[in-house]
């Protein structure tokens, strides 16, 4: 069922319907950070990993925040997003009180000093992004709905359900989605 969207924008989310049998992105929502003729960059915000982060470095100390996967692109990477961009110079907004990048140095010495908590920031492993006119293709096939984000889309507690939640807010005919199953040949 072809879903009527948002254009995609800095601030929109990217629902993947489940038609989308990629194995990095089925089942995903992904937060536009940035979108323009150069591409789009994003962040896969349902999937969070086991991995912390002391496990993947030693620049913050022994802080065990929990990595989420961002996508498959630069997985050696580590990104943030934040909700103090007010005080990490270098941010750049995203939705309203959120933030991503920004001086990791600051972030750095936040975090050591207990003045940045983890409820604060979220970091990723990896980033999502599409080439110049990607994502429109994509869009085009029917591999992603395009709506708004909100705060409680990329800081909720349960990330792992947020893909069903959002598709039951749509209403009745995406509901039937949430059913479908991941690998139909398996039906």
């Amino acid at each position: 069922m072809p879903a009527t969207n948002d254009n995609p924008t800095r601030g929109k989310i990217l629902i993947s319907e489940p038609s989308l049998s990629d194995g990095f992105f089925a089942r995903s929502v992904v937060l536009l950070v940035d979108h323009n003729a150069d591409g789009s960059f994003g962040f896969v915000v349902n999937k969070p990993s086991d991995v912390k982060l002391n496990e993947i470095t030693t620049e913050f100390g022994s802080l065990d925040i929990r990595v989420f996967l961002g996508g498959p692109v630069m997985m050696d990477n580590l990104y943030y997003l934040h909700t103090r961009g007010n005080e990490i110079q270098n941010s750049v907004p995203v939705i309203k009180g959120l933030w991503w990048g920004g001086d990791l140095e600051v972030v750095k010495e936040l975090l050591l000093s207990g003045n940045l908590h983890q409820g604060e920031i979220r970091f990723y492993i990896g980033y999502s992004g599409w080439s110049p006119k990607q994502l429109d293709r994509e869009l085009s096939e029917n591999a992603w709905i395009v709506r708004q984000a909100e705060m409680q889309h990329v800081w909720t507690k349960a990330p792992g359900s947020l893909w069903r939640r959002l598709l039951l807010s749509l209403g009745k005919d995406y509901a039937l989605w949430v059913n479908h199953p991941s690998d139909p040949s398996l039906n």
